[in-house]
């Protein structure tokens, strides 16, 4: 049996918190703190934590070399070995811990990026809930707990010295661009019309023309991508759409085509929207839900332990994101993008592996209803009469 390290991990300090009883009952309330050392790995959910002795062996097994276990345990304390291996920041061959070690390796991740992505997914977080826990702690009254915000703008001279510029003119982009407000009001009731999901759909994702450059093929889409690489997949989970059944789908950005995964009965489609989105309740009624998910295998196939690759993958679903903004604004239909989304859940529903197809945000478009009932930001009253 042989084993090495695993690929990615994060040794962190931690500092805990509790109340020392000897001294409240001194009447000289204090809180005692403990120190810890935490192991985040790319490859495992949960942190785990290590002592001293455990990080020192750590330190030195190689994360490419396979060494033999007899070998290991000649150079190292057997009984720290095991606990390493049982953690899984120790990998032997030929087992799930490996498999999953390996899913990381061969998808290229650097290695901050890797532990970053894994450890700060979300599972089964109630946004509702969260918020009402924040407005007990400032007891209703934010900006008394967390100060003034910083200026809306930076000023990097004296208002003196600034060149003046001439006003935006108007044209079809700049009205468009102002009807662009994020909806927290959807019609519950009217379904997306099929050219309705095509057109956003196609203009979005769908790919306008296929290309090789230097031997490497790309796609043309309607946003920039590093490399021409388009790693952001779409995936779906359509409520109301007319001709299209309840479901969870993917989109085919080459064929413009939807690809059944699963279909959901009403009730099932409702739950798994409001737990995707971390029971924002204001987006539970778009019609359609979309899942953008970053293939990173293909982008770090060619951005290899790249520091800035994972980044590149961030801002191009922020470049889809505006995207579909647009598309869907030009149809008389509303979006909205979050961030704030349950990923694990989502990838369960999907049969996702996050280190090679992970959630990066949640998206959806439909018809706006005829009545705001939850703030929609709109100050230039585009949307929303006066």
């Amino acid at each position: 049996m042989r084993l090495r390290r695993c690929h990615c991990v994060v040794i962190q300090p931690r500092e805990r918190f509790t109340i020392d009883l000897e001294l409240m009952l001194r009447e000289t309330p204090r809180l005692a703190s403990t120190f810890e050392w935490v192991a985040l790995a790319a490859h495992l959910d949960a942190e785990v934590r290590v002592d001293l002795d455990e990080i020192a062996v750590l330190g030195k097994v190689s994360a490419h070399a396979w060494t033999d276990r007899s070998q290991l345990e000649y150079e190292h304390p057997t009984q720290t070995l095991q606990s390493l291996e049982a953690k899984g920041l120790l990998v032997a061959e030929h087992t799930a811990t490996a498999n999953a070690d390996d899913s990381v390796r061969t998808t290229h991740w650097e290695g901050l990026s890797a532990v970053a992505h894994r450890h700060l997914r979300w599972r089964d977080i109630d946004s509702e809930r969260e918020r009402g826990r924040f407005q007990e702690l400032v007891e209703g009254e934010p900006l008394a707990h967390l100060g003034p915000p910083p200026a809306t703008s930076v000023e990097r001279g004296p208002p003196e010295a600034r060149i003046a510029l001439p006003g935006t003119p108007a044209s079809p982009l700049a009205a468009l661009m102002a009807r662009r407000v994020t909806c927290r009001n959807f019609d519950p009731v009217r379904p997306l019309a099929p050219d309705d999901l095509a057109s956003v759909l196609g203009l979005v994702f769908g790919a306008r023309a296929e290309a090789t450059v230097t031997g490497v093929p790309v796609l043309k889409k309607g946003s920039p991508s590093a490399g021409g690489l388009h790693p952001t997949e779409a995936y779906l989970l359509v409520r109301r759409v007319d001709g299209v059944a309840p479901g969870l789908y993917h989109y085919h950005a080459v064929a413009h085509a939807l690809e059944p995964l699963r279909q959901l009965e009403a009730a099932e489609a409702d739950a798994l929207a409001l737990r995707f989105v971390a029971v924002q309740r204001y987006f539970l009624e778009a019609p359609v839900l979309v899942i953008y998910a970053s293939r990173f295998e293909r982008n770090f196939w060619k951005y290899r332990q790249h520091a800035k690759a994972y980044r590149a993958t961030i801002l191009d679903v922020g470049h889809l994101s505006q995207t579909l903004y647009l598309a869907a604004t030009e149809r008389g239909l509303a979006a909205f993008f979050t961030a704030a989304v349950n990923e694990v859940d989502i990838e369960a529903a999907f049969g996702l592996d996050p280190m090679t197809q992970g959630v990066i945000g949640v998206g959806g478009f439909g018809h706006r209803a005829d009545t705001r009932e939850e703030i929609e930001f709109d100050p230039l009253h585009a949307v929303w009469p006066a």
